[in-house]
């Protein structure tokens, strides 16, 4: 069995910055145009008043400030509250494989690799935007990889679940070196118009190389020690979006076809069920908590983090141990804790110890032990 390494990671940030005040605008907008339009129905007691929000509100819940989308003016529009992203022809380049392969070049170039070097590409993320041909194998071609590609999807922890699984082709020597790639477009199945979610999200697309320790030669290089995956089933986080929609017409257009959860009860059942899940993988590898220099979480919400880092540690964890990227970049489900791990990587020296956890619907958590070289 081959020792694998984390050689190269890449990012890929959209173009458009959207603050907090920007989207509360919009959904203010949308809020007093819908109650005026419903004023009689609501002054009648048949109908609740919507509620407006403001960017206190939107920081104070979840450490956001901002975040990054392909498209601002739909979104931003309170007729529409929703991107616009044209279709594109089937000989072009899709725009999910768009934002991958301009991550995978950066991963690439740090990993001082190749197409050539890679055998497997996997795109794992939480909504693809066709069922086939794979998203993946698009990217593999507009790359000119060779071997084998395939799309997986289990939510936030798509690029835990997709580390492993790069890991264990490695390790088995099925493949020389994997293309792992989170393209999030979590602005497309966000409800804008939902006062608790509507904020929660931006976009962006990370890339990981993974390969034989053996055979890497970059410059910053990052040991699996270990991956550790567990799920177990809850409908609080839920996204009915899919093929089966058009066999009931009473349901297309329906909220629940976008994104919804149930905070409290996310909040209350997956911060313990992280910081076990954690504490249990380090247990297991026989790391101390206190051995480790960083932890590089989901990044979904501030508080969440914080719980789940004082699980851990058994005390507070600070700003460089547990670094924040959703401030700018909001919750980019599967790509945050990469994101996380891109920015906030090199200062670590050679021989420490350092935790990727990704955690979301499923419910679903991922932990991946690295150690630099």
């Amino acid at each position: 069995m081959h020792k694998v390494v984390i050689s190269g990671t890449g990012l890929f940030t959209p173009p458009h910055a959207v603050s907090n005040q920007e989207l509360v605008t919009t959904f203010n907008a949308f809020v007093q145009a819908h109650n005026q339009q419903h004023a009689a129905r609501i002054a009648a007691g048949e109908m609740e008043a919507l509620a407006e929000s403001s960017a206190e509100f939107i920081e104070k819940a979840s450490g956001i400030k901002q975040r990054f989308l392909m498209d601002k003016s739909g979104v931003l529009d309170p007729a529409r509250m929703a991107p616009h992203l044209p279709e594109r022809g089937n000989d072009e380049l899709s725009i999910q494989a768009e934002m991958a392969v301009a991550a995978a070049r950066q991963a690439l170039e740090r990993a001082g690799r190749s197409a050539a070097d890679i055998d497997m590409v996997i795109v794992a993320c939480s909504n693809m935007q066709r069922p086939y041909p794979a998203v993946s194998i698009e990217v593999q071609q507009a790359l000119g990889i060779d071997g084998y590609a395939f799309d997986m999807n289990v939510a936030c922890s798509s690029a835990t679940f997709g580390i492993q699984t790069a890991v264990n082709a490695i390790a088995s020597g099925q493949a020389r070196a994997v293309l792992m790639v989170n393209p999030e477009i979590c602005s497309a199945h966000l409800n804008f118009r939902d006062r608790d979610s509507h904020f929660i999200f931006g976009d962006a697309c990370t890339a990981v190389v993974l390969e034989r320790a053996d055979a890497a030669s970059s410059a910053q290089r990052y040991e699996v020690l270990g991956s550790k995956l567990a799920t177990v089933f809850s409908n609080n986080i839920r996204n009915n979006f899919g093929f089966l929609n058009r066999c009931d017409e009473s349901g297309i257009g329906q909220a629940d076809k976008l994104f919804v959860q149930q905070g409290r009860k996310v909040f209350k059942e997956v911060c313990p069920m992280v910081g076990e899940h954690i504490a249990a993988h380090l247990d297991g590898l026989g790391i101390a908590p206190a051995e480790v220099a960083r932890f590089w979480l989901h990044q979904a919400n501030l508080a969440m983090n914080q719980l789940i880092a004082r699980r851990v540690l058994g005390r507070e964890a600070g700003d460089v141990e547990a670094p924040v990227i959703l401030d700018r970049y909001a919750n980019t489900s599967s790509a945050g804790s990469i994101i996380a791990f891109h920015l906030h990587s090199d200062d670590l020296r050679s021989g420490d110890v350092g935790v990727i956890s990704s955690f979301g619907a499923g419910y679903s958590v991922g932990s991946v032990v690295l150690r630099k070289i």
